[in-house]
């Protein structure tokens, strides 16, 4: 057995707030407390001077997709356009240095003078004729392709969600994203998944759930991640709706993913107008696009729940929400609500949604999945959001402190690539919502990222996720300024500013505040990123 004795820290765990070292044997933490009598309890001990460091739990992203991340930090990288124009630009200036098909992802019109998204013909003047091009919108629910791409698929032009002229949606981006994707070589997937997942570790994320699905990423990808060896823990969900339980083992075994749920689509997404609502856009006159309606989400939820397999499914708009309750509803009264708590199912993103839906979500114990990022991004009384549905409506949107209170079980993640991997920055989203009484506190936002993702992920332990004796040893450590003990508002949590109550104080994450920045990330003992 060997142990090492981590000294001069501020440690962040519930046993122990005012520890400044932490023993660690064989990958597992056994002890917390002062210097001098660690010292005394492990005189053999490897004596690790963290400096001061804020020594906290690793973080876990639930919703990441993986190669599609790689893509993006090691390509065309659209997010930072600031114009139409603006992306043209950078559409050429790759083309002129890369060969074959152009992949690019993040562009977002709704933040360019123009308004709007770049056309067929332009695409193909930027990057040449003849060059097959994919460019992602920042959700991934829709996209713009060049004439060879659509000339690719030829299937494309009868496909739902087709419209000449205007960026590919629905099953007709389904097939252009396949087909952009299948032209990689295995080399570039695997060069994209090694870049993602050092990122994700310089972040202090040990483990990340893939949340893949024919149309996102297709089956080699899926099973080419899931023998890929990386330090960096990778929980696999496969987004395909099946109709029993016998069907449900059969896919998980062939497969090899851990259970079938993540991006499994209920609705598509807001920026697209392909979110499934009550009320039409806005903006745009339709309700979006249903993918699955009650009785197949009850199919699948029955499956999944008879077959011990965990479920789940995409859904942003509020009738895509009706659709997912109704299909609880019905299994929960055939089953019984314990049954289906017991298998910890999960909805993504839940961001429309109504106090009866969280009620009910609550009472068959499914677990959201949010992204305060999308908030932060969109949200606001001048964001796309507000576009999307008016003001009134938009102020809606991710609920975080209603879930919480009515007991719904919150893990936080990026969706990466659509918003970065950054739990930080994910973290402070949430403390710091657009919409006043939406948000939560550092603590609870704090802990949905760590020990919320690990019990997300089907890891129930009570402790993994957290630093206290028998956790496993996966860390982090920061270089941080202050740590502060704040509660989500001036009225409730007094209590826990209380310095008498023992709390363990986080980093500050006022809006001006600079972020932890990591100096080094353990899982189960090893190291996976150094500064």
């Amino acid at each position: 057995m060997s142990t090492q004795l981590l000294v001069g820290g501020r440690m962040y765990s519930s046993s122990s707030p005012d520890a400044t070292t932490m023993a660690v044997t064989d990958g597992t933490v056994v002890w917390l407390g002062a210097e001098r009598p660690g010292r005394a309890l492990y005189p053999d001990a490897e004596i690790i001077d963290v400096e001061g460091a804020f020594v906290a739990p690793a973080f876990v992203d639930p919703h990441v997709h993986v190669t599609a991340l790689g893509l993006q930090l090691t390509g065309l990288d659209l997010s930072r356009a600031t114009s139409l124009a603006h992306c043209l630009d950078l559409v050429r200036d790759h083309a002129a240095g890369h060969p074959g098909t152009i992949l690019g992802d993040g562009w977002d019109e709704t933040r360019w003078p123009e308004r709007r998204p770049p056309t067929v013909a332009e695409i193909d003047t930027a990057a040449g004729a003849g060059r097959a091009v994919y460019l992602a919108r920042v959700d991934a629910h829709s996209a713009v392709t060049s004439t060879a791409l659509l000339d690719a698929v030829p299937a494309v032009t009868g496909a739902s969600g087709f419209i000449a002229g205007e960026p590919v949606r629905g099953q007709a981006h389904h097939l252009v994203r396949a087909a952009a994707l299948g032209s990689l070589d295995r080399s570039r997937r695997d060069r994209a998944r090694r870049v993602a997942l050092d990122h994700a570790a310089a972040h202090g994320v040990v483990a990340v759930h893939e949340c893949a699905g024919p149309e996102i990423s297709g089956r080699a990808d899926v099973t080419e991640l899931l023998g890929f060896e990386h330090g960096v823990e990778v929980r696999a969900y496969w987004g395909e709706a099946v109709r029993d339980a016998g069907e449900a083992r059969d896919l998980v075994r062939d497969l090899g993913v851990h259970g079938l749920a993540g991006d499994l689509f209920v609705d598509g997404s807001l920026g697209s107008h392909t979110a499934w609502l009550r009320a039409p856009y806005a903006d745009c006159d339709t309700h979006g696009t249903p993918y699955l309606d009650a009785d197949a989400v009850a199919a699948h939820v029955r499956a999944c729940t008879e077959a011990g397999v965990q479920a789940g499914f995409h859904a942003i708009g509020d009738a895509a929400m009706d659709a997912v309750v109704a299909g609880f509803e019905r299994v929960a009264a055939d089953l019984g609500a314990p049954a289906v708590a017991g298998r910890g199912h999960r909805v993504e993103h839940a961001e429309l949604l109504d106090a009866g839906q969280i009620a009910k979500l609550a009472a068959f114990g499914v677990i959201a999945s949010v992204q305060p990022g999308f908030d932060a991004a969109w949200g606001g009384p001048d964001g796309m959001y507000a576009t999307r549905l008016g003001a009134a409506r938009a102020a809606a949107l991710n609920p975080f402190a209603a879930l919480a209170a009515a007991g719904v079980a919150l893990t936080i993640g990026s969706d990466a690539p659509v918003t970065p991997l950054d739990p930080w920055t994910a973290i402070r989203a949430a403390v710091q919502h657009r919409t006043a009484g939406h948000h939560l506190s550092p603590r609870a936002a704090f802990a949905a990222a760590t020990r919320g993702a690990w019990r997300a992920g089907g890891v129930r332990d009570g402790i993994a996720g957290t630093l206290v004796p028998g956790a496993p040893a996966s860390y982090a450590l920061w270089e941080a300024g202050d740590l502060v003990v704040a509660a989500a508002s001036d009225s409730v949590q007094r209590w826990s500013t209380d310095p008498r109550s023992r709390v363990p104080g986080l980093p500050s994450l006022a809006a001006d505040s600079p972020l932890p920045r990591c100096l080094r990330t353990v899982h189960r003992g090893t190291t996976v990123f150094e500064a």
